[in-house]
């Protein structure tokens, strides 16, 4: 018997499955198409969703870090100087104490008179005229070079001691001691500064504008150390 293809129609041989033109199933034996499987035939897996991080997290971590430690090194820094700080203060306190305080007078000029002046210096001297409480400026000569001497009536040890300090640190080795004048005494490189501690008082003779040798400032010093010592 024959069979025809029931989408185009062309003639098929009994028990044939598909059309040989079309490829449509053939009728079944009631007359109705074969059923044709419509499930999809992709075998593809689909794969999870993966997720992404935020794409500024790192940046955002590293910044943090970096605040953070710039932040710890700043705190050390104000700790040190605080630290620093307080040791010299400490440092400076106890040699303070270990001196009794002056209370005698504080006339610069009364220690060692112009004429006094001229013969520790060895110079005519004009007149000594006082600068406050700290000072007293003698006028040399008649070239009216100046010889200024000046005077810290409390604090001295510790200041000595600060300056022995800093010279140490700075590597001078030009700074020469004085002995046997007052409790202390040095040369400033150049022999232009004369700094003697008597007690705690702290005296500066500056050579730099006078033209004097450090002779004469070392006897004027002498004085001066004699008289804070009464």
């Amino acid at each position: 018997m024959a069979v025809f293809c029931s989408s185009c129609g062309t003639s098929m041989t009994e028990g044939t499955k598909f059309c040989p033109a079309c490829g449509a199933a053939a009728a079944a034996p009631g007359g109705s198409a074969a059923p044709v499987s419509t499930a999809p035939t992709s075998s593809r897996a689909t794969s999870p969703a993966t997720s992404t991080p935020p794409a500024g997290g790192g940046a955002l971590k590293i910044v943090l870090i970096v605040l953070g430690i710039l932040a710890f090194l700043g705190m050390l820094m104000i700790g040190s100087c605080f630290y620093i700080g307080y040791k010299v203060k400490k440092a400076a306190g106890d040699f303070v104490s270990q001196s009794k305080p002056y209370t005698g007078t504080r006339a610069p000029c009364s220690f060692v008179s112009a004429s006094e002046a001229a013969d520790a210096l060895g110079v005519p001297v004009q007149d000594a005229v006082p600068r406050g409480t700290m000072g007293c400026d003698y006028t040399l000569g008649t070239d009216g070079n100046h010889l200024m001497v000046q005077f810290a009536w409390q604090g001295g040890t510790g200041m000595m001691r600060l300056a022995h300090g800093a010279m140490k640190m700075g590597g001078a080795t030009t700074f020469t001691d004085v002995p046997g004048l007052g409790d202390e005494a040095f040369l400033a490189p150049g022999d232009s500064t004369l700094i003697m501690r008597k007690g705690d008082v702290l005296v500066t003779i500056n050579l730099q504008a006078s033209g004097l040798s450090a002779d004469g400032a070392k006897k004027l010093a002498a004085q001066i150390a004699n008289r804070l010592g009464e």
